[in-house]
């Protein structure tokens, strides 16, 4: 679902969000003014007036001839918040991109509100910041390591699930045993967290005993051409980890909400392949709704063509699931 606000925001389900802070809002006709340039030698301006129609061809004509350069041009810088370390990593091997993350080593993150939120349940007074001397900073690390101890001996499974939904992503179902031990193991991994800042380690030294499901946020920058050629291929299929293919889909809906020409032609790698191979493109929405026939014999995870709408039809129903 889209929310449109200060950025346009999706949700990716597991308390993760994807808004799309900036972008090159005239970035369509950007990119069909570049195709038609390398081609004409008509003035600039008159190539940027274009109607609309010739910049659906001209986007259209790069898409079926490869011809990706001129999607370069158009940008878009968005924000993933609540996703964990291990969707970051992935996140940041795409390489033509712009990343800037939050930094363990100089902020507590989300953790000091864990913290907090057990001192209230279980009646202590602790620090709401920790002070800029040693000694202030030391003695609110202490009041947080023994509130999160505490509660991981005192509260339940189901207690230490919803106290530490907002530091740590448990992806298991709340009540279930895996869901408790994690909850659990979550909370005394902060709580030692808290307890080496209290002896003076740093924070650069203490994040070592935090698990990858600690949340994370990070600001991405890619041009048209990576999303469509790279990340959104490869993070939109279902042999994608669930929690990156949660954030893919969430970022897709975002951008087809801002330039529909570009992005409805976006999809898993099959549909880049079968469009790569097409006279005329077809659209995501095409495909999923069986418009539109697979024409390749086997997409690239070697699914065979009679299987592959099947296959996007999962893909697609991502965010329909928990």
């Amino acid at each position: 679902m889209l929310v449109r606000g200060e950025a346009l925001t999706a949700e990716a389900g597991y308390g993760i969000k994807v808004r799309l802070i900036k972008y090159t809002e005239d970035g369509e006709r950007l990119i069909a003014a570049s195709a038609r340039l390398s081609l004409s030698r008509k003035p600039l301006d008159s190539l940027l007036s274009m109607p609309d129609e010739e910049v659906e061809t001209w986007i259209r004509e790069t898409l079926v001839r490869g011809h990706f350069s001129p999607w370069e041009h158009s940008s878009y810088t968005w924000i993933v918040e609540g996703c964990t370390r291990v969707c970051s990593h992935q996140l940041v091997r795409h390489r033509i991109a712009s990343y800037t993350q939050q930094s363990m080593r100089y902020t507590e993150g989300v953790l000091r509100d864990a913290a907090l939120k057990a001192a209230g349940i279980l009646g202590l007074e602790c620090p709401l910041k920790p002070g800029k001397t040693q000694v202030s900073m030391r003695r609110a690390f202490r009041c947080y390591y023994e509130a999160l101890s505490r509660g991981a001996l005192e509260l339940t499974g189901e207690e230490l699930y919803d106290l530490m939904w907002g530091a740590f992503l448990i992806p298991y179902r709340r009540g279930s045993e895996e869901a408790s031990a994690a909850a659990l193991q979550a909370t005394a991994s902060a709580a030692l967290y808290y307890k080496l800042l209290s002896n003076g380690i740093s924070k650069e030294d203490a994040r070592f005993v935090l698990p990858l499901m600690v949340r994370t946020r990070i600001i991405v920058t890619m041009n048209a051409r990576e999303l469509i050629q790279s990340f959104l291929p490869l993070r939109l299929c279902t042999r994608a980890q669930w929690e990156i293919r949660r954030v893919a889909w969430a970022l897709l809906s975002v951008l087809n909400s801002v330039h529909p020409r570009l992005f409805r032609y976006a999809g898993p790698r099959c549909v880049l392949q079968e469009n790569l191979q097409r006279g005329r493109p077809a659209t995501l929405k095409e495909l999923i709704e069986g418009e539109e026939e697979f024409t390749i014999n086997y997409c690239p995870e070697r699914i065979p063509r009679r299987g592959i709408r099947g296959c996007l039809l999962s893909a697609f129903r991502t965010l329909e699931r928990r």
